[in-house]
């Protein structure tokens, strides 16, 4: 099974909130940049990974997408994808300030 989370901030931009979430979390995230995503952030561990990025992605004919369409008013993401629910995780990420918890999947 794997268990993801998206997460979600209209009060931080992605360069502020990966800054926030690898304090909070002790992780080391290395950035990179596609063409579909943008610059966005990300930090692997043995059994997780953990995204950082805008929620507006370069889209078509310089007119940005957002990466969460339901979420318009969200700015940046945290998406993290560990093997087995983590409780610990989700309670260090929920005690950021202004982060939201958005979706839940398992699969």
């Amino acid at each position: 099974m794997t268990d993801h989370h998206t997460y979600g901030t209209s009060s931080h931009t992605a360069d502020e909130l990966v800054r926030i979430v690898s304090d909070c979390l002790e992780l080391d995230f290395a950035e990179h940049e596609s063409d579909y995503l943008g610059i966005h952030y990300v930090a692997k561990g043995p059994d997780e990974r953990i995204e950082v990025q805008p929620n507006q992605i370069p889209g078509d004919e310089d007119e940005d997408d957002l990466y969460a369409p339901e979420h318009p008013t969200i700015q940046a993401l945290v998406m993290t994808t560990t093997a087995a629910p983590d409780p610990t995780l989700r309670a260090r990420l929920s005690s950021i300030e202004g982060l939201t918890h958005l979706k839940h999947e398992s699969l």
